[in-house]
């Protein structure tokens, strides 16, 4: 009779093996040869420890085979196919010198349009502003992202209640997280919370090339990116690579919180950025309990200079309570109902009326 592979499987058949079952139903046979009347096989095992157990099958198997007719040798081999090994994750590096850049600023692919939200100087509610006009733009069904390009002192991770470290299935592509209808990025979900992070501008001009071109950000409408405070690198290396579509520019009706807010008005003139109108934000105050309204640090300070430059005044945004806890718990005031959400609602469609958003 003649020796085949079919006749060599039939034997293995009836060899059982540890956990039930047999050599051939639990597929453990791989590399079965037949040369002549020569018999060669490998039995396979998941692991090292399981090999171990199997000594009495592989000399089972033999003789099984050895019995068949033609048959004068049999190689019978016993090796343990553990799990691959991982391969190591992908590290994403942050920061890091800017690669050269051609042609003046870019436009981001997918994104429609680039607001920056600026201030000429720090405590003024920007941050604040940025997250829940965000928020307030997503609930009117438009797709948004938000940036936090505070590398210093970023605060939107927080503000938006995200706290995950964005994935990075390459080492190069950072995958953003998403809260409240909105794409969000800061590099805040890159450090500790308490980490600082202590870099000179050629840094800072690189962190802000991967935060703006190797996020996966997807298709937007708008891109809200909340600056520093100031004047300085991050300003100026934004409105020198990438096409935005304009500036916000936040301040405190006091003067010398408008003072700061001229300068900031300066350098987007320089820069060739057009500004697409002012706030007032911490305008007025209404008491919780006795309902008196106090303007704490003056009123229409803004108003009137957005008149003087001849440049849209957006409106004003209340000092309240409110807005600050739900800053610090993670869910802006404009994601729920209210006359504050309002306010940033109303502020939402006056950008989108004004096709700016």
């Amino acid at each position: 009779m003649e020796l085949t592979r079919d006749r060599v499987i039939g034997a293995l058949t009836g060899i059982e093996v540890p956990g039930g079952g047999t050599l051939i139903s639990r597929d453990l046979i791989r590399a079965l040869a037949v040369e002549g009347t020569t018999v060669r096989f490998v039995i396979e095992t998941a692991t090292p420890e399981e090999a171990r157990a199997f000594a009495a099958v592989r000399q089972a198997a033999e003789v099984a085979v050895g019995a068949l007719a033609g048959v004068t040798a049999v190689q019978a081999v016993l090796t343990a196919h553990g799990p691959a090994p991982k391969a190591p994750a992908p590290t994403l590096k942050i920061g890091g010198h800017p690669t050269p850049q051609e042609g003046g600023p870019q436009k981001i692919s997918g994104i429609d349009r680039i607001i920056a939200v600026a201030s000429g100087k720090g405590g003024v509610g920007k941050s604040t502003v940025s997250s829940n006009l965000a928020v307030a733009l997503a609930r009117q069904g438009r797709r948004v992202g938000l940036l936090d390009a505070d590398i210093h002192g970023p605060s939107q991770a927080r503000m938006m209640g995200v706290s995950k470290r964005p994935a990075s299935p390459d080492g190069k592509t950072i995958e953003p997280l998403r809260a409240h209808g909105v794409t969000v990025m800061s590099m805040g979900l890159m450090l500790k919370e308490d980490e600082a992070v202590i870099w000179r501008g050629p840094m800072l001009m690189g962190a802000l090339q991967q935060l703006l071109n190797q996020v996966a950000w997807g298709p937007l409408d708008i891109l809200i990116v909340d600056l520093p405070p100031g004047t300085g690198d991050v300003q100026l290396t934004l409105s020198q690579r990438t096409r935005l579509t304009g500036a916000l520019v936040v301040s405190t009706p006091q003067d010398v919180a408008l003072l700061d807010a001229r300068k900031a008005l300066d350098m987007f003139a320089k820069l060739k950025v057009p500004v697409l109108g002012l706030i007032e934000n911490m305008s007025t105050f209404i008491c919780p309990n006795c309902g008196h309204e106090s303007q704490i640090f003056g009123h229409g300070g803004v108003a009137a200079e957005a008149a003087r430059l001849d440049l849209p005044f957006l409106g004003e945004l209340p000092l309240a309570l409110e807005v600050r806890v739900a800053g610090d718990a993670g869910t802006p005031v404009a994601a729920g109902d209210g006359p504050n959400a309002q306010a940033y609602a109303r502020l939402a469609r006056r950008l989108i009326d004004g096709g700016m958003a």
